[in-house]
């Protein structure tokens, strides 16, 4: 109504009124009438804004890649922003004058595209693949110190790779040789895990038999031992063996000596009483055997002298033609006789 209107905006949108080509008020989030015949608004966006953008670059190695990022970005300083680009509304109130707003997110993913270009170039395909995040804290650093980015007031808040991929052919080519690798790396594994089981099967066996070896010392020693043991009691029994014959040795001598002792006595003796004898009957043989007889019926008895005088008669038989003898006198001899044992009688009759 009567070109008077009114605007309301955001806190996260910086708004400047100029009036003939003065600043008359700005501020974020400003709210207020205004007579828009005389009057040019700016509202310059001041929160984080996002720019993707991909690429088609060449490795050093002269390898096709394309590369996938984004840039997180803001407003710093709106005036220098305003300045520089055209961020006016139009006269309604309602929309951009120019298409600057939308060519801020494209100046600035030039800027990241340069610098990312920069540090693909330097590297070859696989070193690229690999350096995402290299990459990306490249872009950051160089962002914020590019003149065009200062100059337009912005504030680099983060730079992002999100993929790096080469051409098909190339992926597949990778990917066989990646796969190889992977499949060599798989026969390693199971090399050196087969080498390590027949290690250490060889282990378990070789302490087996150290085990063994060590099981047969001990007996070995056991029996040497055993051994020793038996040859000791065998060398004691020995001994005892030994003293024993010696004790039965010196025991049989004993007895030997002591046999020829009385062997020696005995035949003392006997050649003492045959001397005797023999002195006595060189004695005797001089002497008349009629005093011999006398000298030893000295002492006899009755019977034995009448026992001798029949048999001085039986000595002249041839002499004698007849003799009687009274039964009187063979009673009286009977009576006389001295009495023998019972067997001796019964032997006798």
């Amino acid at each position: 109504m009567l070109g008077i209107q009114f605007i309301k905006t955001q806190p996260t949108t910086h708004l400047m009124q100029f009036r003939k080509g003065r600043l008359v008020r700005e501020g974020a989030g400003l709210s207020f009438f205004y007579y828009a015949p005389s009057s040019t608004l700016v509202t310059v966006p001041v929160a984080s804004q996002d720019s993707a953008f991909m690429l088609e670059l060449v490795t050093s190695d002269f390898q096709s890649v394309t590369v996938q990022g984004q840039i997180s970005y803001r407003v710093s300083e709106p005036k220098r922003t305003a300045a520089l680009m055209d961020f006016s509304l139009t006269p309604t109130g309602k929309g951009y004058a120019s298409e600057d707003p939308l060519r801020l997110g494209d100046r600035v993913a030039m800027q990241a595209k340069v610098i990312v270009q920069q540090a693909v170039q330097a590297l070859d395909l696989k070193q690229a693949l690999k350096a995402s995040a290299t990459i990306a804290r490249a872009a950051q650093q160089q962002l914020g110190s590019q003149p065009e980015i200062q100059a337009l007031g912005l504030e680099i808040l983060g730079a992002s790779i999100v993929a790096i991929k080469p051409t098909p052919d190339i992926a597949r080519a990778l990917e066989a040789e990646a796969r190889e690798s992977n499949l060599k790396a798989a026969d390693d594994a199971i090399y050196l895990r087969r080498m390590a089981s027949v290690q250490n099967e060889r282990s378990i066996r070789q302490n087996e038999l150290d085990t063994e070896i060590a099981v047969e010392q001990k007996k070995r020693q056991i029996q040497e031992t055993q051994m020793e043991a038996k040859a000791a009691v065998m060398r004691r029994q020995n001994e005892l063996r030994g003293e024993q014959m010696g004790a039965d040795i010196e025991l049989e001598q004993r007895r030997k000596d002591l046999v020829e002792g009385q062997a020696d006595n005995t035949r003392k003796l006997a050649e003492a009483e045959a001397h005797k004898v023999s002195t006595l009957m060189l004695a005797l043989e001089k002497t008349d055997p009629r005093v011999v007889q006398a000298l030893a019926a000295a002492g006899m008895q009755p019977g034995q002298l009448i026992a001798q005088a029949f048999g001085g008669i039986a000595e002249r038989a041839e002499r004698i033609g007849q003799l009687n003898v009274s039964p009187d006198l063979l009673n009286s001899l009977m009576s006389a006789a001295p009495q023998l044992p019972t067997g001796v009688r019964k032997g006798a009759a």
